[in-house]
């Protein structure tokens, strides 16, 4: 991929997604010195229609030796600079679907285009200077985000909000960095170094790439979510609560004990968080082969869940069922929701003797939609005390941004343990140099080619 990322040919690519039938428009993008040549030699627009950049010209799409024609479309031209990329850039806006988009991308293609790689336009927006590497990964996230909340958190990496203060660390080590090597160079004609000033700008600087790393967590809880099991016996309402909570009929309900019999699954988001529901089989003891596999698979799904919603029936109380399912999935974050409290005299749940280290508890009548909100403010509950916040956070960091922060932090750490220690300046110069590269890796300053080859390749096609 490096050796495609650093050609200078002209890419193109379908833009939008592919689906038969339901797209109305698709696009397709070409980007690079031949895009306006390919645009004219396949777009054909009647009338005195103007050339120029963003201008979007009407017209029809043709074969350039049979002249059949292809397609009715639109053109948008963007001339360089004054494109994503900052080269030449063309986009055909097409009819949606299958036919259309391939036969325009066939014909770029044979015009003397190639098809762009996974994130090759943000790429060379990157290596242009339009984008840094927080603002390239603050794209794919929100092309992949899954609740509003994710959304904005991506939009404050693509506006730059974290490029900033990783750059004025990194500036506030250069800094420092210069303050050490003038000493070197010039010790005689310049007053001593003070060790004190230079220790308390370094802890200064590691605060804040402390405060930085803070926002990991919630970070990945935007982009991957949060995985939820719903378990318990069969007929105790897991499905009513699945369906209560979704809002929906996405589970079938019965008063017949073993109904589901796989996993069913159900996309929310709850303070922002996205959140993937598993509404899975009663486990119990059964001959029934079609059943028995969806108890094992609901066994996996609680195993694999970040959280598992532990459902009994009010009116049963804790029975021995409930305490077997208990064993296999107290080492998972749990609630315990206690279901039908409308079959229960006054709404209040039959004494049950569950266990007392089940510190999270909620009572629901799923079938009557109640508890929904006290269900979710117990998730956010579980989720405030793993320290990861849910809101009012404008930025998070993602792995790779993690552990570059963290190396420089240890860095930073070993620069301090150098002057406590009373070696020579020039050791210190070296640990500082550590940090001004691990920051520098964050947005793009100092980067290798392997990391924009992980980077970009989690990017889609034609973006």
């Amino acid at each position: 991929m490096s050796e495609l990322f650093a050609t200078t040919r002209t890419i193109a690519a379908i833009a939008t997604a592919v689906v038969p039938q339901q797209g109305s428009v698709g696009i397709v993008r070409v980007s690079g010195s031949q895009a306006m040549d390919i645009a004219q030699t396949l777009f054909h627009a009647p009338g005195r229609q103007v050339w120029e950049s963003h201008r979007i010209l009407y017209g029809y799409i043709r074969h350039p030796q049979t002249q059949q024609l292809v397609d009715e479309a639109l053109l948008l031209l963007m001339k360089a600079p004054r494109s994503y990329t900052r080269e030449d850039v063309v986009e055909f806006h097409c009819h949606g679907g299958i036919m259309a988009v391939q036969q325009v991308l066939q014909l770029c293609l044979e015009s003397g285009a190639r098809l762009a790689q996974p994130g090759e336009f943000t790429l060379r927006a990157f290596l242009s200077g339009r984008l840094d590497l927080t603002q390239a990964e603050g794209i794919a996230d929100l092309v992949g985000a899954r609740s509003p909340q994710a959304a904005q958190t991506a939009l404050a990496g693509l506006q730059g909000k974290l490029a900033h203060p990783i750059r004025q660390l990194r500036a506030n080590c250069l800094d420092i960095l210069a303050e050490i090597e003038a000493r070197i160079d010039f010790e005689e004609d310049l007053p001593p170094l003070d060790d004190k000033v230079i220790i308390s700008a370094i802890e200064n600087i590691a605060a804040e790439i402390t405060k930085l790393l803070e926002t990991k967590d919630k970070g990945e809880l935007l982009r991957t979510g949060l995985k939820v099991a719903i378990v318990g016996r069969p007929n105790v309402g897991k499905s009513s609560l699945l369906n209560a909570w979704s809002r929906s009929d996405r589970a079938i309900v019965t008063d017949l004990p073993g109904t589901t019999r796989d996993v069913v699954e159900s996309q929310l988001v709850v303070g922002g968080i996205p959140v993937q529901v598993l509404d899975t089989a009663g486990i119990r003891e059964t001959i029934d082969q079609v059943e028995k596999i969806g108890v094992e698979r609901s066994r996996r799904a609680a195993s694999a869940a970040d959280l598992v919603l532990l459902t009994i029936d009010a009116s049963a109380g804790w029975t021995e069922g409930d305490r077997e399912i208990y064993e296999q999935v107290q080492h998972r974050p749990l609630i315990l929701v206690i279901n039908k409290i409308d079959l229960v005299e006054n709404g209040s749940s039959k004494s049950l003797e569950y266990p007392g280290n089940i510190n999270h508890i909620v009572h629901t009548a799923a079938a009557q939609n109640q508890g929904i909100d006290d269900l979710e403010k117990s998730i956010l509950e579980i989720v405030q005390l793993g320290k990861v916040q849910a809101a009012d956070m404008d930025l998070a960091i993602n792995q790779r941004q993690a552990a570059a922060l963290t190396q420089a932090k240890i860095s930073l750490e070993q620069v301090q343990a150098t002057i406590d220690q009373q070696l020579p300046l020039d050791f210190w110069t070296i640990d500082l140099r550590g940090a001004i590269q691990a920051l520098g890796e964050i947005t793009g300053e100092e980067v290798t080619e392997s990391v924009l080859d992980r980077i970009f390749s989690r990017f889609c096609i034609g973006k």
